[in-house]
Parts: C-alpha cells; structure tokens; sequence
C-alpha cells in the first residue's frame, strides 16, 4: 500500500499565500502614504502658498494703487495715451478731404461752357457727392455732366498703375431758371454722383485726374479760384 502526505504542499502554498498578503499590503500601505502625501502637499499650496501669494498681490496692487493716486491728472495723462495709441488707426482711415478741390478743378468745364458752384456736400458714409450749382444753358450742363462721366482716376499702388471711374450713378435735378446776383438768367441745378473711395484715401499718397477730352490735374493742392464759388441764383417765375 503506498501512502502520500500532502501536508507540505499545503504548507508551502499557505506561506506563499501569506508572502503575497503581506507584500500587497505592503505595496497599499506606500500607496496611501504617497497620496495623503500627495494631498498635504496639495492643501500646504491651496490653502497657504496661494494665501500668501495673494497678500503679496494685494500688497503690491494696494501700493500701485497709492502710486497713481498721487500722479497729477492722471486720467488727462492716460486719455491721452490712448488717443496716442489710436494715431495709427485714424491715418489709416481719415479721408484728404482737400482732394475734393483737385476733383473740382477737373471736371468744371472752362469758358464758354463755365459752371459755377453755389454748394458742394459730400457724404463720406454713401461715398456720394452732390454739387449744386448754376450755368447758362442745358448745352453747358450736358458738357459738365459728361465731363464727370468721362473722368477716370488714377493711382499708383504697390508699384503698379490703377485706373478707376470717378463718377457712377450720375444725376441731375432740381433743374430750374433763375436770376444770379448780376440779374442774368441762369440755369440752376443739382447734380450727385458717387465717387470710389480710393478718391479720397490716405492710403494713397498721390492721384491723378485724367478726363477723356482733355486735361489731367495732379494730387498736389493748386487751390480753386473763388469765383467759381457764388451765391445760389434766387428762383423766378
């Protein structure tokens, strides 16, 4: 009869057992450890570095604060910092609203067909220009109304030549007789157009003029003689 003893198997397997119970406990116990660490550490910051942080913040914006407060007419001093700031922007966008004179100069037809201008209003907003003004004739109107028509623009950007119309969306109105201020007849009007914004853009240094039956006026201001500018013509029956 043979006879086998199993007790020191058992044996083995229940020491092994305890070896891994022990080292698992081990291993939980360095893990709680290394978190409540983790979690003092993260208190110590929240609860007492951030606290002095922010003193020291306060502290600093509390003696900043002092510091301005004792500077004479600091709220001139920084409106005026800002409108410095805002220097670049508006040469951006401001309009040579003088260059109106120069689109004067070129349209107004000379002698015999001269017209003369009583008003002059130009929306920047529309890009529209409206001239009110008198002549001698509906011939004379017709001759300064296709001298706009006929004008184009020309400008210089990024080392190219460009060319646009000046005037689109031509009219005239408000057509009646009346009387200058010598008593002549004389043919009153409104004429409006809109003009394209390169007209009158600081972006572009220099333009020209050019009309298609004759003359060419530069960018550089050469003025308009006062008297193409009278008094509007009072109406008659």
């Amino acid at each position: 009869m043979i006879e086998i003893n199993l007790i020191p198997d058992v044996k083995q397997e229940l020491l092994k057992a305890q070896s891994q119970r022990a080292r698992v406990i081990t291993v939980s116990l360095y893990a709680g450890l290394i978190a409540l660490g983790l979690v003092i550490l993260l208190a110590v910051y929240v609860f007492i570095v951030q606290g002095v942080r922010s003193a020291i913040a306060d502290d600093i914006i509390k003696r900043g604060n002092e510091k301005l407060s004792q500077v004479e007419d600091l709220s001139k001093i920084l409106t005026i910092q800002n409108q410095l700031s805002q220097i670049d922007v508006l040469n951006e966008t401001k309009k040579r609203d003088s260059r109106i004179f120069n689109v004067l100069e070129a349209v107004l037809p000379p002698a015999p067909n001269q017209v003369l201008v009583s008003s002059l209003a130009m929306d920047v907003e529309q890009t529209s220009l409206v001239i009110e003004g008198q002549t001698s004739s509906f011939d004379t109107l017709e001759v300064f109304k296709k001298t706009i028509s006929g004008a184009v623009v020309t400008y210089t950007e990024e080392g190219e030549e460009q060319s646009v119309v000046l005037a689109e969306n031509i009219s005239i109105s408000n057509i009646s007789y009346g009387e200058d201020a010598t008593g002549a007849r004389v043919l009153r009007f409104t004429l409006s157009f809109t003009y394209p914004e390169i007209v009158f853009s600081a972006k572009v240094p220099n333009i020209v003029i050019k009309l298609t039956n004759a003359g060419n006026v530069t960018d550089s201001f050469l003025g308009i003689p006062r008297s193409i500018f009278v008094d509007a013509a009072e109406e008659t029956e």
